[in-house]
């Protein structure tokens, strides 16, 4: 069944600032609940809650020791994240990891991290949405969706931006088959990514040097608030995929 009409009203994108720097073993949740308390901000009933892999990351524990400076050291910590290696350039990899992603360098990120370590994708980012999910409406007595990003590269086209890699309580795609489109014909093939599309839109407000993992978007249609998964509906699989 179709998932109804793409935004047709406004959307509104505002950071959660103050968040704290978070450690290993910390209560993501409560992270978050505790700058919107203290910050004078909100996240109210139906928002959708973008926060980054790499507090996410941090938050479960996923940093390893690497040497900066050891190019072989960083290879080999990304062949070990990759279940298949596509191309090689340098010390640049383009990889299948364990979740389906193709990305550069399995997602192994040295940036904003203590010197000498590394942080990986959290094993199962799904899994970590759902979490942070429950968390924020135990703190906040709220039922939000979740989108969790990462930057990612594409294909053919200069640039980055962020795309989801987990979510929950919120649609990963929306599918418009079956619908009109504005002059009445019936689309075919449109099925929309929102879930990338909302991680972009909030990374414009986070930014990449400004230190602000969270962001919240209001105003998203109240029908795509429902069970959503990265790897369910957005991974393509090998059998579909041309490229591969």
């Amino acid at each position: 069944m179709p998932d109804g009409d793409h935004v047709g009203g406004s959307l509104t994108i505002f950071p959660i600032n103050g968040v704290d720097e978070v450690l290993p073993g910390q209560d993501l949740a409560a992270v978050i609940a505790k700058s919107v308390g203290s910050g004078g901000q909100s996240i109210l009933q139906g928002d959708v809650v973008v926060v980054t892999q790499k507090i996410v990351s941090k938050a479960e524990g996923r940093l390893v020791p690497v040497d900066h400076d050891d190019a072989a050291a960083k290879i080999a910590l990304v062949e070990n994240e990759s279940v298949r290696v596509l191309r090689r350039r340098g010390e640049l990899l383009i990889t299948e990891t364990a979740h389906g992603f193709v990305c550069a360098n399995a997602g192994v990120d040295l940036s904003n991290v203590a010197s000498g370590h590394a942080a990986l994708l959290p094993i199962d980012p799904d899994r970590s949405a759902r979490r942070l999910r429950a968390g924020l409406r135990r703190a906040l007595g709220v039922e939000v969706g979740i989108v969790i990003s990462d930057t990612f590269g594409r294909p053919w086209r200069n640039g980055l931006t962020d795309v989801a890699i987990g979510c929950a309580g919120i649609a990963a795609v929306v599918d418009l088959r079956g619908t009109p489109d504005a002059n009445g014909r019936e689309l075919m093939a449109t099925e929309v990514c929102v879930a990338d599309e909302l991680a972009g839109a909030a990374e414009l407000v986070m930014g990449k040097d400004r230190g602000i993992p969270v962001a919240v978007v209001r105003g998203v249609p109240s029908q795509w608030l429902r069970d959503g998964s990265v790897g369910d509906e957005i991974v393509r699989h090998p059998s579909e995929d041309l490229f591969r």
